[in-house]
Formats: structure tokens, sequence, C-alpha cells
């Protein structure tokens, strides 16, 4: 009965920490609002973009938070 729930850190697989706080998916998200709402501005279509803009930066995000 006192389990204690799945640590939510940045622990890997072995329960090792691997010194992220996991920051990389945020900057990610912000490089890719700002790439998204500048050229949303340029085309004068930032409904499009910036969730294209956002799209980019989860993915960016992802892959840098995919280090080994």
């Amino acid at each position: 009965m006192d389990e204690s729930p799945e640590p939510t850190d940045s622990r890997t697989a072995d329960g090792s920490n691997d010194g992220s706080d996991g920051g990389e998916l945020g900057v990610g998200i912000a490089i890719g609002v700002a790439v998204g709402t500048a050229v949303g501005v340029v085309t004068d279509d930032i409904g499009l973009w910036l969730p294209i803009g956002v799209a980019l930066g989860v993915a960016l995000g992802a892959g840098l938070n995919a280090h080994e």
C-alpha cells in the first residue's frame, strides 16, 4: 500500500538521472511559435503558419531531447 508513484523527473529506463530538466521541448515550441508567427505575418496567413510553427517546434524540441 505504500508504493511511491513513478518519478516524473528526467530519469532513464535504468533509473539514473540523465541530467536534463526537460526544457528542450519548451525551447523548441518557443522557436516554432516565433518562426510560425514571422512566416504568418509575411504571408498574411498567421492562422495557418502559427500551428505549423508549433508542430515543427514540438518536433524540434523532441529531437533536441533525444540526446544520448
